[in-house]
Parts: structure tokens; sequence; C-alpha cells
């Protein structure tokens, strides 16, 4: 993900809201309109730019009566670590799949270093999906 783009997100107001309400659970436009009080056409290309950058997803769902609704919803988990020091100005963007690995590199560089336990834990755990991964690539290829 481009951290520019992130940070530009992050840095509306209106797009932080929508951000928090799909927290919750899944909505659709006229839902998240609603509950902010921004027009309709504002919201729609809110979340188009943040379907865009992959912050959001979305989803038709068919309703009793009428169209189906377009329900959108966070795509993924990310963290943004952003350290400021003397000379220095370092920034990152982490996906779900390595919040564990960020979040112990985190505690390192505030110090801690009571993690060796968990950090062979980790890996154990990445070196399995490892496998995993390699096993399917293996069954698709016989597939072909």
């Amino acid at each position: 993900m481009d951290l520019e783009a992130i940070l530009d997100v992050m840095g509306c107001k209106t797009r932080r809201d929508i951000i928090n309400l799909l927290t919750d659970e899944p909505r659709f436009v006229s839902e998240i309109s609603k509950e902010l009080e921004v027009g309709q056409k504002a919201i729609i290309e809110h979340l188009r730019a943040m379907e865009e950058l992959g912050l959001l997803s979305s989803s038709f769902q068919k309703i009793e009566r009428g169209r189906p609704r377009k329900y959108y919803d966070i795509s993924q988990d990310i963290q943004i670590q952003i350290f400021i020091g003397p000379g220095a100005i370092k920034m990152n963007v982490i996906g779900q799949e390595f919040s564990e690995l960020n979040t112990l590199e985190g505690r390192i560089h505030m110090g801690e270093t009571e993690v060796t336990d968990e950090l062979e834990k980790l890996i154990k755990k990445y070196e399995s999906a490892k496998k995993h991964a390699k096993k399917l690539l293996k069954d698709i290829e016989a597939k072909r």
C-alpha cells in the first residue's frame, strides 16, 4: 500500500469517520451518509478513493425489495508506524499478515529485549504458513 495515499486518507476527518463507522459492521452509502450527515455524492467519492487504495472492499447484498445494496467494509487490518527522531523519519505500513511481527519490532525499538520466546513462536508460525502455501501451490500446479 502507498503510504502517502494512506496518510492522505487518514488526514481527512470524513474518511476517518467512515472508517470508524465500518469498524462496527459493513454499511451502505445512505447509512453512512445519514450517520455522518454528509451528502451521498461526497460519501461515494470518499468510499471510491478508499476502495481504490485497498482499505475498503465492497459487495452487493440482496434485499427484500428493490435493487441489491452495495455494502462497504474494511478490507484488511493495517498498522502504520511513524518513527521520528533526530536526523531521521521512518514510516512503515504493515498489513495484517505481519502485524504480530510488527508489534514485537515496536517493543524492541522501545527497549524491550524479553521477546525471544515470542519471536521463536512467530518464526514457527510463519514457517508453518510457508509450508502450507507451498502445498497449495503444488495442488494448483497438479490441477493444471
